[in-house]
């Protein structure tokens, strides 16, 4: 019987079933776990879920039982993939169950900031519209979105979904090609979708290329003072640069669903940014969706399953 520990269950919204893997298995969940009780709780594990607790290569080396790290999202940078590679452990992740919850959530926060919903709803708390003394009151400016240009970039299925959701309102999307490149057919250069995008929306993961991706020389090339959307990952962005470029008028607006790490600090450029009122920061909820997370979990069982059957799915190392 193989033991199964999820190191951090909690990720997950209370009433969300687990999947039930096609092999005798025992199942422990955690809902929160600390690096240093990674290896005490995974101990005699064979098979350990994470989301988005980190697996260090001396947990690895600590597990000697551990044959699968198996994430419980699509991102994997938690993982020391080098050290799970040299002990023979397997890394899986999942992918495909966000395609629908992060795009809805990407354009509630374009939405949501083009149209200043959430100042015009404060205003109203506040008692702003009777002593207007009109019908309506114009505190703050709109924006339409229609016949803008949005600037995607990652043009994998999360920025399909984006570029056909855009379609709908009438934006001009276009996909950026790669930093310091040419861009490849069907993309444009990456400095002209700074130059010319009024929405850039990032969809790309973390990694070496595109760490500080947006930082202060990008957000300098910016001439139609965009919004910023990342519901993609912390670090994608720096911070500073980017409560920089909104000081300067550079950036418009920002719409933030991901930080590193998470939680913020209290005292980091995130949550000064989060004061703002040109900027709104969510949670890292964009693939929230109770209809998504359950998704997540059945697609996390058919992975488990394939790994007892001995098939290579969503592998990552």
């Amino acid at each position: 019987m193989r033991k199964i520990v999820f190191l951090d269950a909690a990720t997950l919204a209370e009433g969300i079933v687990p999947p039930a893997p096609d092999f005798p298995h025992e199942w422990i969940s955690y809902p929160a776990t600390r690096p240093d009780e990674v290896v005490a709780r995974a101990a005699e594990a064979e098979i350990v879920i994470t989301n988005k607790v980190p697996v260090s290569a001396s947990d690895i080396a600590a597990l000697p039982k551990l044959r699968l790290i198996a994430v419980a999202a699509t991102g994997y940078d938690q993982v020391d993939l080098g050290a799970a590679r040299a002990a023979g452990i397997a890394v899986t992740n999942v992918v495909g169950y966000s395609t629908e919850s992060v795009p809805e959530h990407a354009f509630a926060l374009i939405l949501a900031l083009r149209r200043q919903i959430l100042p015009y709803v404060m205003d109203v708390r506040a008692g702003v519209w009777q002593a207007s003394g009109q019908f309506s009151f114009h505190t703050h400016p709109i924006s339409d979105l229609r016949g803008k240009r949005l600037g995607l970039f990652g043009s994998g299925a999360l920025g399909q979904e984006v570029a056909r959701i855009a379609a709908a309102f009438g934006l001009e999307t276009v996909f950026a090609g790669r930093k310091g490149e040419k861009a490849r057919a069907g993309a444009v250069d990456f400095e002209e979708v700074l130059a010319t995008a009024d929405i850039l929306s990032l969809h790309c993961p973390l990694n070496a290329e595109t760490q500080n991706l947006l930082g202060w020389p990008e957000f300098s090339r910016m001439r139609r003072k965009p919004l910023l959307i990342n519901t993609a990952r912390g670090g994608i962005v720096d911070e500073e640069a980017l409560e920089r470029a909104l000081d300067a008028g550079l950036v418009s607006g920002a719409g933030i669903d991901v930080t590193r790490p998470e939680p913020p600090p209290a005292d980091s450029a995130i949550m000064r940014l989060a004061r703002r009122p040109d900027v709104l920061v969510t949670p890292h909820i964009g693939w929230a969706g109770r209809e998504t997370q359950q998704k997540m979990l059945h697609l996390l069982g058919q992975v488990l399953t394939a790994f007892a059957r001995g098939e290579r799915m969503n592998r990552v190392d």
